[in-house]
């Protein structure tokens, strides 16, 4: 679960505040699966980092994890750019790198 603050409980006024929290905590968290998963796509499109991963690697791997995710301070998103998950760019998995 990712919710930071008061250990990590919901807090608010009343139930229905306690209640979007939770649906913006679960959009977060569907978000966040999806992102991981298509950086995971794009990591093993490429030959020497598909070819590398064994079996039991492959069944090992999961979208779930977020050590890349800053849960702290301030976030400042530019719309103008985006994570090129192609694969065919100029600069390709580097960039998601």
């Amino acid at each position: 679960m990712i919710f930071y603050g008061k250990d990590g409980d919901l807090t608010g006024p009343d139930r229905e505040h306690a209640e979007v929290s939770m649906l913006a905590l679960h959009l977060l968290q569907s978000a966040l699966v999806h992102i991981n998963t298509l950086l995971l796509q794009a990591v093993l499109e490429v030959p020497e980092f598909h070819d590398s991963i064994g079996e039991n690697e492959r069944r090992a791997l999961t979208p779930l994890f977020w050590s890349h995710v800053n849960p702290y301070g301030r976030f400042r998103l530019n719309m103008d750019t985006h994570l090129d998950l192609s694969g065919t760019g100029t600069d390709g998995v580097e960039s998601v790198l």
